[in-house]
């Protein structure tokens, strides 16, 4: 069967040869209906650009597209690693980038790696992420982690962040905590939204036991943690009322908060207590070792991989049930106030 050219694609978007070849591309000089239109119609023709269709023609390339949001830090670190020692063990190469959280850098991201990958595994988090499913250029295989793309395709595994907030709040409450504060990830991240909602409805249920309340918004990184922490002193210091328990929206966040806390000349947990979330490799070696919900980053990975890679070798079976991570809360010395 003759394959999709970017003239088919131009002529199914109703435009021309030149706006089609932009919106492919992923260049800015393009109307967000065009380009919606353009990618729409590359879809539903399985357009596959010029210089991977005669490998994808030909053989599978035993290599699988990882797409992250970053791959700075712990945690994508230790993603990477159990998705490539998942691969290794099947014979597979990967192929990384990161959409630094933008759909049009998704999109572009996933353009390039057509005809080079035989499946993609795809970790965007963000709340516009839900539309990146419809916009999708190619048709590959696809798994997704921790994501809202409305089509997995292959099977998804998704993490019960909002379970991970109120088991936080939960834990703060048991250790005798009563003014909680909440540093969370940024707004746009649909993860840090469900942690959020899960601190504000245990906080809501606990009722008078909680006497006091404040969010901060950080970035997931260790200096936004360090950052809010800040905040949160001065505005002590200006007389609101001083945290005891505080549920940090990220190990690394909440790494950066402990540094915060002890230059502050506060001991933890005996002043403030602090819960992270994810139990990445550096949560066991801060001091002190940081309590925190552990999702089994590495785990997550691992399991992504080995569902695309099944998916690929039985292509006709029917798709794979998702795959739900209930978050296990790990409590150690940052939040350890009672025996």
């Amino acid at each position: 069967m003759r394959r999709a050219t970017l003239n088919d694609v131009a002529k199914e978007a109703d435009v021309s040869i030149a706006s089609a070849s932009r919106a492919i591309n992923g260049l800015d000089n393009v109307a967000e209906g065009v380009r919606t239109r353009v990618l729409e119609a590359a879809a539903k023709l399985k357009y596959i650009p010029h210089g991977g269709a005669r490998s994808l023609a030909l053989a599978k390339t035993n290599t699988i597209g990882l797409l992250l949001p970053d791959i700075y830090g712990e945690f994508f670190s230790e993603i990477i690693r159990g998705v490539d020692v998942a691969a290794r063990a099947k014979g597979l190469h990967l192929l990384v980038s990161g959409s630094h959280g933008d759909v049009k850098e998704a999109v572009a991201a996933i353009l390039a790696m057509s005809g080079r990958v035989d499946g993609l595994l795809v970790m965007s988090p963000f709340v516009d992420s839900q539309d990146l499913g419809a916009v999708l250029p190619v048709s590959l295989p696809l798994v997704t982690i921790a994501s809202r793309i409305g089509q997995s395709g292959y099977g998804a595994i998704t993490v019960d962040n909002y379970a991970g907030g109120k088991l936080a709040v939960e834990h703060l409450l048991a250790q005798g905590c009563a003014r909680l504060a909440h540093i969370s990830g940024p707004e746009s991240n649909f993860e840090a939204q469900e942690r959020r909602r899960g601190f504000d409805e245990a906080v809501t249920a606990a009722g008078k036991k909680v006497a006091h309340v404040a969010v901060y918004e950080g970035d997931f990184t260790e200096e936004s943690g360090f950052r809010c922490v800040k905040d949160i002193l001065a505005a002590a210091d200006a007389g609101a009322p001083l945290p005891d328990g505080i549920f940090v929206g990220n190990d690394m966040m909440a790494v950066g908060a402990l540094f915060a806390l002890k230059e502050g000349g506060l001991s933890v947990p005996d002043d403030i207590a602090l819960v992270g979330f994810d139990d990445v490799p550096i949560a066991r070696f801060a001091q002190p070792a940081l309590s925190t919900l552990r999702v089994g980053v590495y785990e997550l990975g691992r399991r992504g991989l080995e569902l695309l890679a099944d998916g690929l070798a039985n292509p006709d079976a029917e798709p794979a049930e998702g795959i739900v991570i209930s978050p296990e809360l790990v409590i150690r010395e940052s939040s350890k106030r009672t025996g």
